[in-house]
């Protein structure tokens, strides 16, 4: 398995998608109980394969990811060839990025000395999708972007 297995709420919303899956192996419904119950190992190899189908699909639409904790946010731009990171460090007392009036703090206070930025871009080490998977694993979500640009937009003005 190349990502990870959907979950079993994530199946349960795609239910339409995986029946179309199966229906392309010429599984019918009454055929995939049958599978499931005598060979649950064949199943899961469906399943998985399905998985990767879905987040290969997903993968390919990402073109940006935030990554938030207290002291620190991570924004990230996946473009073909390399990723471009914009980090973001708040060195002051009880500041929280994943609070909301702290994270507006932030907002507007950008050229405050506690707030440092720090950018670069790398090309990628083994496939994109691969590494954006792991970010995401790692606790990044997808974003549309509106945060990195914005980001963006105050450093190439500073």
């Amino acid at each position: 398995m190349k990502y990870q297995l959907l979950t079993k709420e994530q199946f349960e919303e795609l239910h339409v998608e995986f029946a179309s899956f199966l229906a392309s192996q010429q599984i019918d419904k009454k055929q995939w109980e049958e599978i499931k119950e005598k060979n649950p190992e064949a199943a899961g190899e469906e399943m998985e394969i399905f998985s990767d189908l879905i987040w290969e699909r997903v993968l390919e639409n990402v073109s940006y990811l935030e990554h938030y904790s207290e002291k620190s946010l991570n924004l990230f731009k996946c473009n073909d060839e390399n990723i471009e990171r914009i980090v973001v460090k708040v060195e002051k007392e009880k500041f929280n990025f994943l609070e909301e009036d702290d994270f507006n703090w932030f907002m507007d206070h950008t050229n405050d000395a506690s707030v440092t930025f720090l950018r670069g871009k790398k090309v990628y080490s083994s496939a994109k999708n691969t590494e954006i998977f792991d970010l995401i694993r790692k606790g990044s979500i997808i974003s549309k972007g509106e945060l990195f640009e914005a980001v963006l937009k105050i450093l190439e003005n500073r």
